[in-house]
């Protein structure tokens, strides 16, 4: 089934009732060459890649619940390029061109809007440091400007300039960034993996991962053994279980991350903007509810819930930030799981077991790398060779420290542990 205009005008005439399916719910077959263990946005990007790019089409994606269950409907839809580290900033620049080009690859409208996102910062360094980040970023070839406090007020009037403790001093304008809605990313990339053959199997869960003579031999699940000679492992924040099965110990700890939601309100919030120093970012959705959250719960777990604590923090901060956000009724709240690496950056690579591999480690940018972590996925399960745009997202960089990439120059110098 194609969309176009004339299909939305001639179902919409006649009750919606021509509509199919947007995918199969297929039985596992016996074997495939290559299984993916993640039915969310990572896994699903990545069978549509190997199908689309690669022409690879006896593939299986395995989910343990229900597509788009996961992480990729539960963030705060972020999308952007706006990274400085060397090994980041190209491959989030690589993501974000595949964005600009996704509902046409895919013939599904994800609502990717480009309304651009705002840093805000709030001292001298802090615009210091946002300027060598907006050089980075213009030497990748990705946009930046930099705003004085003017700059910023012509954008957000809302804000709280005159804040006592944290003033407005401007902000980081990255034009090309935006959101995207995520449930329609995991349902287009589902649709498009599934009308190029590959089986999509929900409510499939992995319990195990077979192992003969150092290769992998396929998976066992709880509808039945599957064997494979290519197995990939892309599940967030189960990262560190799943590998486990394998007899693999990650550099992972899964955290909490939570995301709110308001009342659908008129608009009033055109970019994405984030306040650095309260750790707190917002945008407006299409249906006008604010999007909002903050950081991590700060301990680990595996629950799709938050704690109270995290929720005053988030509170408080964005009444800093702008005052007027206290009119509106917070609807509901949700959480994801965070894979965290101690650098704060990415794993896609093989694993000491041959035919088995990894995506991984997304700490808060999982759903910003959608695209461009199944593409890169695709490519290192298809050809065995990482893509230029993931190369330095090597595990063996937490074995030896060399090729660490600190973003936010917070994490431990691992060689020296």
């Amino acid at each position: 089934m194609r969309f176009s205009g004339l299909r939305i005008l001639k179902e919409g005439l006649t009750g919606n009732r021509g509509w199919g399916a947007h995918w199969r719910d297929p039985e596992p077959k016996p074997a495939y060459d290559i299984v993916i263990i993640g039915g969310g946005g990572h896994g699903l990007a990545t069978a549509y890649y190997l199908a689309a790019e690669h022409g690879l089409r006896n593939i299986a994606v395995l989910e343990k619940g229900y597509i788009g269950g996961g992480n990729v409907g539960r963030n705060t839809t972020i999308v952007r390029a706006n990274y400085v580290m060397p090994g980041n900033s190209e491959f989030y620049s690589h993501s974000l061109k595949l964005w600009e080009g996704l509902e046409e690859t895919l013939n599904y409208n994800v609502m990717h809007s480009q309304r651009g996102i705002i840093n805000l910062f709030h001292s001298d360094g802090q615009r210091d440091y946002a300027a060598r980040r907006g050089n980075a970023m213009v030497n990748q070839g990705d946009d930046a400007i930099l705003l004085d406090r003017e700059g910023v007020r012509k954008h957000a009037p809302y804000l709280d300039f005159d804040n006592v403790r944290f003033p407005v001093y401007g902000g980081l304008y990255h034009p090309r960034g935006g959101t995207a809605r995520h449930d329609a990313v995991a349902w287009g990339f589902a649709r498009g993996a599934d009308m190029r053959g590959v089986d999509l199997l929900q409510n499939c869960e992995v319990t195990g991962i077979d192992i003969e003579n150092g290769a992998v031999t396929g998976v066992q699940t709880t509808r039945g053994a599957i064997r494979a000679k290519k197995v990939g492992i892309v599940v967030a924040g189960r990262s560190g279980q799943v590998a486990a099965m394998a007899g693999l110990r990650l550099p992972i700890e899964s955290h909490i991350l939570q995301a709110f939601v308001t009342e659908g309100l008129k608009p009033c919030i055109d970019q994405v903007i984030t306040f650095g120093m309260g750790h707190f970012y917002i945008s407006q959705s299409d249906k006008g509810g604010l999007v909002f959250g903050g950081d991590l719960d700060m301990y680990a777990s595996y629950a799709q819930r938050g704690n109270l604590p995290l929720v005053e923090h988030v509170m408080e901060a964005g009444m800093t930030l702008m005052p007027m956000i206290g009119k509106a009724k917070v609807l509901r709240s949700w959480g994801g799981i965070m894979d965290m690496t101690p650098d704060g950056s990415p794993i896609i690579d093989k694993t000491p077991v041959d035919g088995l591999f990894i995506d991984c480690g997304w700490c808060y940018g999982g759903f910003k790398a959608v695209p461009g972590s199944g593409h890169c996925f695709a490519h290192l399960l298809a050809t065995g060779r990482p893509h230029a745009a993931a190369a330095n997202f090597r595990l063996d960089r937490f074995r030896d420290g060399i090729g660490l990439m600190d973003e936010e120059g917070t994490g431990a110098q691992h060689n020296l542990h």
